[in-house]
């Protein structure tokens, strides 16, 4: 494998469809493109200061590695990616990749990020963006502290575990996603989610785990969360007082206490959910907008 040490380039395609380098502390700058169509790349220290330096790429090895927020659209359409110890300026980065890994990845900015991927690790990942792994498929996340809303619109067969999310609408239309150990807050939480379970998780929202079908809940607890569960057919075992509750689907609903519970009867068949819950404080006919 060839080794390039301390170089600069710059220039449009510097190194355009480059096979088995060993790259170490060089910087790309100047020049779209200057790794498209490369494979069997190592990347350490490198910094990419211009745009699309990664596509159409094949077994790349990026540690500790920085991309400037001019190196817009980083990674996309490449496979077989691994990046650890890096920190992310640019936005739009990775998108329709397979094979991602991400290892104590910072995003300062990870707007429109990690869109349409399929088979992600993401291990110790911080990202400050809206509209996070839209669309992707096949996720295991590990350690992720997510700041930006509408997180996860779309995503399929995803796990998560000890992450906090602080998103709006996040997983929204989402299928088979299973979150362990974490803590999310945003509005409108998981609504039209296909299979979503949350187990050993503290969740705050507001009109949070609507319209949903399957959904789960395990040892929760819901903190400052109003009008939960609308139209949602649900299993839920919740260890703390749900502030208020609205016109659920169907199914089960077990908690120590509920300050509000509304079913309309003209909107909803009361009958088909099961409210196992000892104290119930209200039972007003009509939400109070």
């Amino acid at each position: 494998m060839q080794e390039l040490r301390q170089q600069l380039y710059q220039g449009e395609r510097a190194l355009f469809g480059s096979r088995e380098l060993r790259l170490a502390d060089c910087v790309f700058d100047n020049g779209e493109s200057p790794l498209k169509k490369s494979r069997d790349i190592a990347l350490t220290g490198c910094l990419f200061r211009w745009k699309y330096p990664l596509w159409y790429c094949r077994d790349v090895r990026a540690e500790d590695c920085t991309w400037f927020e001019g190196a817009r659209a980083g990674v996309w359409y490449s496979d077989g990616v691994a990046v650890r110890r890096a920190v992310i300026q640019a936005p739009k980065n990775f998108r329709r990749c397979r094979d991602l890994t991400l290892e104590d990845v910072t995003f300062t900015n990870a707007a429109e990020t990690l869109w349409t991927c399929r088979d992600v690790r993401l291990r110790r990942v911080t990202a400050k963006g809206d509209y996070f792994a839209m669309n992707c498929q096949g996720m295991e996340i590990d350690g992720l502290t997510l700041d930006g809303n509408y997180g996860f619109d779309g995503a399929r067969d995803l796990t998560v575990r000890n992450s906090t999310l602080l998103t709006k609408d996040a997983f929204w239309n989402t299928e088979n996603v299973t979150v362990y150990d974490s803590f999310l807050s945003g509005e409108y939480l998981g609504w039209n989610a296909k299979d979503l379970t949350l187990v050993n998780c503290t969740i705050e929202s507001l009109q949070g785990l609507c319209y949903a079908e399957n959904l789960t809940l395990k040892n929760c607890k819901l903190i400052n969360t109003t009008y939960a569960f609308e139209y949602s057919s649900v299993d839920a075992a919740v260890t703390s007082r749900i502030d208020s509750v609205l016109n659920p689907g169907s199914g089960v609903l077990r908690a120590p206490e509920i300050g509000e519970l509304i079913l309309e009867a003209d909107r909803i068949d009361p009958a088909k959910t099961e409210i196992d819950c000892p104290a119930v404080r209200r039972r007003p006919e009509r939400p109070e907008w």
